[in-house]
């Protein structure tokens, strides 16, 4: 997906919410006739994730017909090397994050310690403007430097930051993952809550947020705890909302534990129809003795246009 398609499906949002469309049905430009992959965590009843599955125990549905997985890997893969990993951090050094900041920055900078196999990082920190910049792991010291600088003021152009990353992730090969901290207000951003989770919906980067809460005002709290909850799952991601250090501990061990035993499943579509619209998808695990598991996959993609 390019930037132009990016640009012109937050265009194609705007335009069905005049028209009292659902954002989800629009269209995004896919090019051509492609392999379609999709990340699946899958855990067990006691909350483990589980990391020995094969290609055999999925089966792979969409819009309710069966498809043929083409590729499998596992995150967690050695003999077998898993895609190339790209990690991004948007992180929120807007005012009303200052009592955060602190807790924020420490979980951050961990979490970026863990993964010395990523092929790249980008760091997106957004308050009233939006800065993007991507470092390969010889500068990781400098990105540490960076978000350990960072002071707390100004808006918080959150919407506006996270289409800026999905439209410089669009190229990316391999997998994708994207850890966004933030308090989950926005007062800045030009772009819309529904225009951005369209964004979400048509990018392959799975999305994890880490939402500071605490030391919002209560009347906003539940709007801004449901829409980063909508914007991970809508990503395959998952959404945790720590309130001490103990908690971002938890959060962090979940995190790292899901983005390590990420299966990536590759498919060609059996629709051929170039129509732009939504398509569902659904994920089963069929393996023998393994049963009430929860996954984590994104919920569909938009089909390709017909160019």
């Amino acid at each position: 997906m390019r930037r132009a398609s990016l640009v012109l499906l937050a265009v194609l949002a705007c335009a069905a919410a005049r028209l009292g469309a659902r954002p989800d049905a629009q269209t995004s430009f896919r090019g051509g006739i492609e392999l379609a992959t999709i990340g699946v965590t899958v855990s067990d009843r006691a909350g483990r994730v589980v990391t020995d599955l094969s290609a055999d125990d999925f089966e792979l549905l969409e819009d309710g017909r069966p498809q043929l997985i083409r590729t499998f890997a596992r995150g967690s893969d050695v003999v077998d090397p898993a895609p190339p990993l790209h990690l991004g951090l948007l992180f929120d050094t807007s005012g009303s994050m200052r009592d955060d900041i602190g807790l924020a920055r420490s979980a951050a900078v961990r979490f970026l310690n863990t993964f010395p196999d990523a092929k790249d990082m980008a760091l997106v920190e957004f308050a009233t403007e939006v800065r993007i910049a991507r470092y390969g792991q010889g500068d990781f010291p400098r990105m540490v430097e960076r978000i350990r600088a960072g002071k707390p003021a100004g808006e918080t152009a959150m919407y506006d930051a996270l289409g800026t990353y999905l439209d410089s992730a669009s190229d990316d090969d391999g997998r994708t993952i994207l850890l966004l901290y933030t308090d989950g207000g926005d007062t800045r951003s030009s772009s819309r809550f529904d225009e951005v989770l369209t964004l979400v919906k048509a990018s392959p980067v799975t999305i994890y947020a880490v939402g500071f809460l605490e030391h919002q005002p209560a009347r906003a709290r539940l709007e801004q705890r449901r829409r980063l909850e909508q914007i991970a799952r809508a990503s395959g991601g998952q959404a945790f909302f720590p309130s001490s250090m103990k908690d971002v501990e938890a959060a962090y061990e979940r995190v790292v534990q899901q983005i390590r035993g990420q299966y990536t499943l590759g498919f060609l579509s059996t629709n051929t129809k170039q129509d732009g619209t939504w398509r569902t998808l659904e994920v089963r695990v069929r393996k023998p003795g393994l049963s009430g598991v929860r996954l984590l996959a994104r919920q569909g993609y938009f089909a390709p246009l017909a160019r």
